[in-house]
C-alpha cells in the first residue's frame, strides 16, 4: 500500500537536475523604504539574493540576515518597510526597482483580517473564510501567500486551500489541495515541502490532495462535487484544532471561473456557498468586483459577504503558457527527485496490466449537479453519470501521471472521485507484448491495488527518466 511518499537519502536520483549556470560577480542593491526589487529569473540560470542589513520580506516571508537565497524560474519581488541593502547575483531576464508597490493594501487586509480573528477567538466560531477571486495572472496566489505569511508571523495557524488545478500547492499540478501553515512560508520552495517533497529544515505539512486531472474547471463534472468534497473535509478539521479554526481559511481560485457566464459566476457562487466564504477579495478587475458586490450586497438576513476590491500590483506579469508548462514540469520533477540539496531517490518498479486499475476522466461533459459527494445512486459505467472509464494500459499513457487515490479498485465511481489521493506514480514505459508497465515511484514498495485516476492534465512530461 502506498502512503504519501517517503524518503530514501541514502541515494542519488536516476537522473541529475538541471547544471543550472551561476555567476559568481555580485552587486549590490539599495532598497528604500516601501519599495520592492522586483525580478523575473529563467529555469536555465539562477538569480541569488542575500540581505546585507536592514529588513526585507519575500511575499510576506522575512529574509534572514546573511542568508543566501537562490531562484530559478521565479517572478517574484523582494519588499521592503524601512530600507534594506540587498546583494545579488546571477542573472535575471528583468529587474527594476518598483516604488509603488500593494504592500500597504495587503497589510491593511491583513489586519482587518486579526480582527475577525480576535472576534472569533472570543465567540468561539469559525474564523475568517477567505476567497480570493480575480482574473488570470492578477496577483492571486502571491496575496495568499503573504496574507499567509503574516497569519503565521502573529501567532495564528490558517488553513490553505488552492483550488486552481494549474499550479501545485505541497502536490503536482492538477490536484486541489488544502494545508495548514503553523510555520513559515519558505522563501525559495514556494509553499514549503511536505512529505511529498524531501526533508526540510523548517517543519514539514500534511496536505490533504483530491486530484482534479483536467485544466479548467469550467470543464467536465468533477470540479464543484470536489469543491464540495473539500469544504467538508477542511471545515471539519477546522472544528477539530481550536488554533486554526480562529485563523480560518485562505482560498485561492482559478482565473478561469472569474470570467463568468452572462454576469453569472457559478463556480465562484458554488465555493462561497460551500465554504461559507465571508470575505471576497476581488484582484485586477472591476466588472467582478462589481457583480459579485450586487450580488452579496442583499444578504442582509444571512451572514454577509464582505466584498473587497484590492489593485492588481505593478509586479503581476502575464506568465506565458511555455511559461507555466516550464513550471508544471519543474514542480513534477521536484516531486520525483527533490530540489536543490534535498535530493530525492524514487524506484522503478514494474506490474502486470491486470495488476493495475486505472480510471480515465471523461472529458467533454457538463457537470451534473445533482451529482454530489455521498449521493447513493447505483452508478454504472456507460450511465449518464459516469465520471470515469475503466481502461487498459496503453503506450498513450506513457510519460503521464497516475493518481494513487484511497479508493478501492470495486469503488464506485463517487466514492473514487471523493478519495484523498495518497501519490502519485509516473508510467516510464509500457510493453504491449509482455503486458507489462514500468512505473516511477517516490518510494519503494508493492505497487498498490487502489483505484488509480489518469486525467488530461498536467500533460505528460517526457524525458522524467532516461
Amino acid at each position: 500500500m502506498i502512503s504519501l511518499p517517503g524518503l530514501n537519502l541514502g541515494a542519488q536520483p536516476t537522473e541529475p537536475l538541471l547544471n543550472l549556470p551561476t555567476s559568481t560577480v555580485t552587486r549590490t542593491q539599495d532598497l528604500a523604504a516601501n519599495t520592492e526589487y522586483r525580478f523575473e529569473v529563467s529555469f536555465t540560470r539562477s538569480l541569488t539574493i542575500k540581505l546585507l542589513s536592514g529588513t526585507a520580506e519575500f511575499f510576506g516571508t522575512e529574509l534572514a540576515p546573511s542568508n543566501t537565497y537562490t531562484f530559478q524560474g521565479t517572478k517574484g519581488a523582494v519588499f521592503t518597510w524601512h530600507g534594506c541593502r540587498l546583494e545579488i547575483g546571477g542573472d535575471a531576464e528583468s529587474e527594476y526597482v518598483a516604488e509603488e508597490t500593494q504592500m500597504m493594501s495587503c497589510a491593511n487586509a491583513h489586519f482587518a483580517l486579526e480582527m475577525l480573528r480576535d472576534k472569533s477567538a472570543q465567540s468561539g466560531k469559525l474564523g475568517p473564510r477567505i476567497l480570493v477571486v480575480g482574473p488570470e495572472n492578477a496577483g492571486k496566489t502571491s496575496l495568499v501567500r503573504i496574507l499567509t505569511a503574516y497569519a503565521v508571523k502573529t501567532g495564528r495557524q490558517p488553513m490553505v486551500v488552492n483550488l486552481d488545478p494549474r499550479q501545485g500547492m505541497l502536490s503536482v499540478p492538477g490536484s486541489l489541495t488544502a494545508a495548514a501553515f503553523s510555520s513559515i512560508v519558505d522563501i525559495e520552495d514556494g509553499w514549503g515541502s511536505s512529505p511529498i517533497s524531501g526533508p526540510s529544515p523548517i517543519p514539514v505539512k500534511m496536505p490533504l490532495v483530491y486530484h482534479y486531472g483536467l485544466k479548467d474547471p469550467e470543464e467536465g463534472k468533477l470540479f464543484k462535487p470536489l469543491v464540495t468534497r473539500m469544504a467538508l473535509a477542511v471545515t471539519s478539521r477546522l472544528e477539530e484544532d481550536k488554533a486554526s479554526k480562529h485563523s480560518g481559511f485562505i482560498i485561492d481560485s482559478p482565473g478561469g471561473i472569474s470570467q463568468g457566464r452572462g454576469g453569472v459566476y457559478e463556480n465562484i457562487e458554488h465555493i462561497i456557498s460551500e465554504f461559507s466564504v465571508n470575505v471576497l477579495f476581488v484582484l485586477g478587475s472591476e466588472r467582478l468586483y462589481s457583480d459579485l458586490s450586487r450580488r452579496y450586497s442583499s444578504r442582509a438576513a444571512e451572514e454577509p459577504v464582505h466584498v473587497i476590491r484590492l489593485d492588481k500590483s505593478g509586479g503581476c506579469v502575464d506568465r506565458t503558457e511555455d511559461y507555466m508548462k516550464a513550471l508544471r514540469h519543474a514542480q513534477i520533477r521536484s516531486y520525483f527527485f527533490g530540489h536543490g540539496e534535498n535530493s530525492l531517490a524514487p524506484t522503478s518498479q514494474t506490474a502486470d496490466f491486470g495488476d493495475l486499475s486505472i480510471f480515465k476522466i471523461i472529458e467533454g461533459s457538463n457537470e451534473n449537479p445533482e451529482f454530489r459527494p455521498g449521493d447513493d445512486d447505483d452508478e454504472v459505467y456507460g450511465s449518464s453519470s459516469e465520471i470515469y472509464e475503466k481502461v487498459t494500459p496503453s503506450p498513450m499513457m506513457v510519460n503521464s501521471l497516475l493518481a494513487i487515490t484511497s479508493a478501492s479498485a470495486g469503488d464506485k465511481q463517487d466514492v473514487i472521485r471523493d478519495s484523498s489521493v495518497k501519490g502519485y506514480m509516473y508510467v516510464a514505459d509500457i510493453d504491449e507484448a509482455k503486458k507489462r508497465v514500468k512505473l516511477l515511484s517516490p518510494q519503494p514498495g508493492q505497487v498498490p491495488g487502489n483505484a488509480m485516476v489518469l486525467g488530461s492534465f498536467p500533460e505528460d512530461v517526457p524525458g522524467l527518466v532516461s
